[in-house]
């Protein structure tokens, strides 16, 4: 088992239905009821569907289109608040590093603990009570957020022991236990089986970790690969060393805005791209690296995300040269919709070594998916941009707004210059339905409501 631990020292934990738990939270009319966060218009996709919708079908990474055919009538379709889904991440992961310094946040739902860097009973009884009383902390202090734990002697059954019992889930797995618990599992629980792997592997009969764990690593290496299937057949035996890692060494560097309102003009674009650009640059300057690979990331107004990149012959870190590149890449993108997030990053890091960016490139421009380090932003408040004559206001559903008269409230939907607004909020109950005219001034965009008691 080479370094894997003979305690249970590692907590893996996963939010439940985040950004679905987070509005249901601050939308007291949709609690038990089904929430679909995610690109409301006819070319979006489904990033968190709650427990509810899950139930007629619905999933993550699913047209919007598919989802609103499966979900009965009345499911609630909203647009991302990722305001507020950074407070309530930033309170959850505060809480994780009272019990550790050794916190590992793998995104904004996600971390693991190393439970042995901190002073903690580390039997499978003390591990479980710690557990549990963190669970119950974090309903208190997130408004009634869940969350799932694993633990386990490695990142590996950890992780695959906070899947077991989703919702609100506890699995602690005892040493020695491991392959009692992970071989009657499908191979898709493990991390880096994906469909395609798994679909080579069941043409072979492999469709548990029971089953990958027969094959020899001859036979694993050869069909997937020396490094992916090393990897594997390792997993598949829960022999796992891999610490909890605080500060991972960076692959690259990025900066990215979120918009309040999807944008549309170029010049504001523009501007967006250069002040991003800058923020990359400067960082690169101060941390003695350059990078060869610029990436462009959007997030379009059917909530959809892409991403675009070019690697140059010679590293960059001015931020001239890297404001260059990105308008480049920018240009390639259908904005008609608009942007919903704007983002630019350098990538393929190395020490100092500026370069010529009008050498010739190593190669075109190319979609890639590069691990990055984001610099946290606030959203930005823009204007809607006028149709000629007059103003136009856009609401999306699930937005924050607040009214003088009416209190605090969301957008459940808008059109022909009419916005239908519930108020209500997190400690009030479900509130009552109004239409306003969309441009009513008295209406106005507001931040995430508090819900702490």
């Amino acid at each position: 088992m080479g370094g894997v631990r003979r305690e249970p020292s590692i907590l893996h934990l996963d939010l439940d239905a985040f950004f679905a738990a987070v509005e249901q939270r601050d939308k007291p009319s949709l609690r038990g009821r089904p929430v679909v966060v995610g690109g409301t218009g006819g070319r979006g996709v489904v990033s968190t569907a709650s427990y509810e919708a899950r139930a007629f079908g619905a999933r993550s990474a699913m047209p919007t289109a598919e989802a609103r055919r499966l979900c009965p009538p009345g499911t609630a379709f909203l647009g991302g608040r990722f305001a507020a889904y950074r407070r309530t991440s930033e309170v959850v992961m505060a809480l994780l590093r009272e019990l550790s310094p050794l916190v590992e946040p793998v995104s904004i739902d996600e971390a693991y603990v190393d439970l042995a860097a901190g002073d903690h009973d580390l039997s499978v009884p003390g591990v479980t009570a710690l557990a549990a009383e963190l669970k119950a902390r974090i309903a208190v202090a997130t408004g009634g957020v869940t969350g799932s734990v694993g633990i386990g002697t490695s990142k590996a059954v950890a992780k695959i022991g906070s899947e077991l019992d989703k919702p609100d889930g506890l699995t602690v797995v005892p040493p020695g236990e491991e392959l009692a618990v992970l071989h009657p599992l499908p191979v898709r629980a493990l991390g880096g089986v994906g469909p395609a792997t798994a679909e080579r592997l069941a043409q072979i009969g492999v469709k548990t970790i029971g089953d990958l764990h027969r094959l020899s690593l001859v036979d694993l290496t050869s069909l997937v690969g020396q490094a992916h299937g090393a990897g594997l057949y390792r997993l598949a035996r829960a022999d796992d060393d891999r610490p909890v890692v605080t500060d991972r060494e960076a692959k690259s560097v990025s900066a990215e805005e979120t918009f309040a309102r999807d944008l549309t003009d170029p010049a504001r674009l523009a501007a967006e791209i250069e002040a991003l650009a800058t923020r990359v640059g400067s960082r690169l300057q101060r941390s003695g690296t350059s990078g060869r690979t610029v990436t462009l990331k959007v997030r379009r107004y059917d909530f959809s995300t892409l991403t675009r990149s070019q690697t140059l012959a010679h590293a960059v870190d001015d931020p001239r040269q890297i404001a260059e590149v990105a308008h480049r890449l920018l240009g390639a993108v259908d904005r008609s919709g608009g942007l919903r997030l704007l983002g630019v990053g350098v990538s393929g890091l190395s020490p100092y070594a500026q370069g010529d960016l009008f050498a010739e490139a190593a190669g075109p421009a190319e979609v890639v998916e590069p691990v990055e380090v984001v610099e946290p932003a606030e959203p930005v408040e823009l204007p809607a941009d006028p149709e000629p004559g007059r103003a136009v206001v856009a609401w999306y559903p699930g937005q924050d707004v607040v009214h003088p008269d009416l209190g605090s409230g969301w957008v459940w939907g808008s059109g022909l210059n009419r916005v239908t607004v519930r108020f209500e909020g997190p400690r009030t109950t479900p509130g009552p339905v109004r239409t306003l005219a969309a441009d009513d001034p008295d209406l106005q965009p507001a931040d995430p409501p508090d819900w702490a008691p």
